[in-house]
């Protein structure tokens, strides 16, 4: 039997100008109830900001991302399967469009930076608290990404 590989996904933080945040709520079957950021997997030939981009339009509609810069990569020490993440930030000032998957995202707001709602996906909450300077979950190792 063969050992599943890690995930390497990407995940992005649409900011308008106003400061609000791009969130999806999340209701994947077998699985409970989150919040999401945009995101999904990187595919082969994509950089992490095309994929980011790509999840982002595909999930939400929005097609006007800005911007687009990695900030930091978490890898999730905490589950057997384990997994990479790559944050990109970007900008919009578009509106949802979507969803684009309905059966996993019927809903995408614009939500507070300093009052998010409850609870995040995990992968999603590791790449906000490492944006905001929060202190990480133990479970989340945070490599910052230098630009250049």
């Amino acid at each position: 039997m063969t050992a599943e590989r890690p995930v390497v996904g990407v995940g992005i933080i649409v900011e308008r100008p106003d400061g609000r945040i791009l969130l999806g709520r999340r209701v994947k079957p077998a699985e409970p109830e989150t919040w999401c950021l945009p995101g999904g997997h990187l595919e082969a030939g994509e950089t992490v900001e095309q994929a980011a981009r790509r999840e982002c339009f595909e999930e939400s509609g929005i097609a006007d991302s800005t911007d687009a810069t990695t900030y930091v990569a978490v890898v999730d020490s905490g589950s057997p399967r384990g997994g990479v993440v790559f944050g990109v930030h970007a900008r919009s000032t578009g509106a949802p469009t979507g969803p684009g998957e309905p059966h996993i995202f019927p809903e995408w707001i614009w939500a507070d930076p300093a009052d998010l709602p409850r609870p995040l996906f995990p992968a999603s909450d590791a790449l906000l608290r490492a944006w905001t300077g929060a202190p990480p979950d133990p479970a989340w190792q945070v490599l910052r990404v230098r630009a250049g």
